[in-house]
């Protein structure tokens, strides 16, 4: 397939059309507009509806109810955006309606600086909303990434009745690079998939629990709310065990390991490929995964070897290095490099970190 040249937000909102998804509603916010926008012209071409609402809060609301109906449906927004609809994907979750939404994180906390940051790690693994549900959640560091991590996001989401996030900092939503965007479903295999939820949609069927969709969070019995959080913990659990993806490079030998996601992940790697010409060896791990984060990838390496391991972020403090640190248990010192207020990442200020390591 031929490859296009286009910004991480543009691969996300074609890649989504090209998965199947006929409804979008958001509300603008920088770095993410050009999602909205993009859509705002294409879905009215393959026959979906978009919606640019009132608010956040009423754009989540309006991709619930048509999740819910069976049609593969998705938001975005930009970090403090996302806080807002925070209570719209926890009524996705409870009552497991399959949707995929995208951060294209900006600093914080509050409204931040409109530039790039990865300071949304914890809410996004952690508390992306109310009553401890959890999410899949990808980190993609190329707009290739960008495109084909949303593209199996709504399959994600569809076999697991479960929200899903494209976790993707700013530079990634605004960066230009060649992209080969997936296969265009066809109107008959969109309507395959829209029938094959007709079992639990929203399309007349009798008020139970196995139809839940449409039951309004909150007015179940104790004993149903109880069940539903007992299956929704064997979901995350089944993650845990099958679904964690990340890149392992150079770290057979590393004495040094990095570990970051997303853009910082990109310079990291740079700097690996630059010190291993001078024959250091270092190595680096990146969780493509963030939730479920990939704890097995730290017990691989060889701590007879490592002597320490450098969590890069754009965040400050680091938010990441909780998962480092419970990955890695105290067999080697962890040290952080750090940036915030929407300074992006440089290879100059990872190198630097590098060289003051201990040893």
């Amino acid at each position: 397939m031929a490859r296009v040249f286009m910004k991480g937000c543009e691969a996300i909102a074609e890649a989504a059309v090209r998965a199947g998804c006929r409804f979008f509603a958001g509300y603008p916010i920088t770095p993410q507009n050009d999602i909205p926008e993009y859509l705002a012209r294409r879905m009215p071409e393959v026959g979906g509806v978009f919606v640019q609402g009132e608010s956040e809060i009423a754009s989540i609301s309006m991709v619930y109810g048509a999740a819910s109906a069976g049609t593969r449906a998705m938001t975005s927004s930009s970090s403090p955006g996302i806080a807002l609809k925070s209570e719209g994907i926890s009524y996705c979750a409870s009552a497991r309606i399959p949707m995929v939404y995208a951060n294209i994180s900006r600093g914080g906390p509050g409204v931040g600086s409109i530039q790039p940051a990865q300071m949304d790690y914890l809410q996004a693994t952690k508390a992306s909303g109310n009553g401890g549900f959890e999410m899949m959640v990808f980190a993609p560091s190329t707009v290739q990434e960008a495109a084909d991590m949303t593209c199996g996001a709504f399959e994600y989401a569809d076999r697991d009745r479960n929200p899903v996030l494209i976790l993707c900092d700013g530079v990634i939503g605004t960066l230009m690079e060649p992209v080969e965007l997936p296969e265009m479903k066809s109107d008959d295999e969109v309507a395959e998939i829209r029938a094959s939820k007709r079992p639990w949609a929203c399309v007349g069927h009798k008020l139970d629990y196995e139809h839940r969709s449409w039951i309004q969070p909150g007015h179940w019995s104790t004993v149903v709310q109880q069940q539903a959080n007992e299956e929704a913990a064997a979901l995350y659990e089944s993650w845990r065990r099958n679904d964690v993806r990340v890149e392992e490079y150079m770290t057979e030998d590393a004495e040094i390991v990095l570990t970051a996601y997303g853009t910082s992940a990109r310079v990291a790697g740079s700097v690996v490929d630059a010190l291993r010409k001078e024959g250091k060896k270092i190595g680096l791990i990146r969780p493509l995964t963030v939730h479920p984060f990939p704890f097995e990838a730290f017990d691989r390496l060889d701590y007879t070897r490592v002597r320490a391991v450098l969590d890069v972020e754009m965040s400050i403090p680091a938010q990441m290095v909780q998962d480092v640190d419970r990955a890695v248990k105290n067999r080697c010192p962890i040290h952080t490099c750090l940036c915030s207020g929407g300074n992006i990442m440089k290879k100059g200020q990872v190198l630097e970190a590098v060289g003051k390591l201990p040893g």
